[in-house]
């Protein structure tokens, strides 16, 4: 949550708290009477403006984008990838991650298996 919205809220408390208290001391036939209860509708009145000028102020303000950068595994050539099904050529954006593990989906064939990494023995 930021600050403006905390802000925001905790005045609004305050107001409410206030303007309930002056429409109580409006109804005592010794308090303000009308001047009281016109200023405490007037607070709490501007307590939900504020209330409701926060819950309406988006959280971050802008979107955040992320990349996923995929690390594959051992020496692996990009221009010589091949399908292990149909044994056509792939390409980086072949590649997808999926549950942490990199899994090549191939345009030709729409074969779809989790590229490994060879032993080097």
């Amino acid at each position: 949550m930021s600050a403006v919205k905390i802000i925001a809220y905790i005045a609004a408390a305050i107001l409410i708290l206030f303007g309930v208290l002056l429409l109580v001391g409006a109804s005592d036939p010794t308090g303000g009477g009308g001047g009281w209860l016109l200023v405490g509708v007037i607070l709490i009145a501007i307590a939900f403006g504020l209330i409701w000028f926060a819950a309406r102020r988006p959280a971050g303000g802008q979107a955040t984008n992320v990349t996923l950068n995929i690390d594959l595994p051992g020496n692996v050539q990009m221009d010589s990838l091949k399908c292990k099904s149909c044994g056509g050529t792939l390409t980086s954006e072949n590649i997808k991650m999926v549950a942490g593990a990199p899994v090549v989906t191939c345009p030709y064939c729409n074969s779809t298996y989790q590229l490994t990494e060879e032993p080097k023995w």
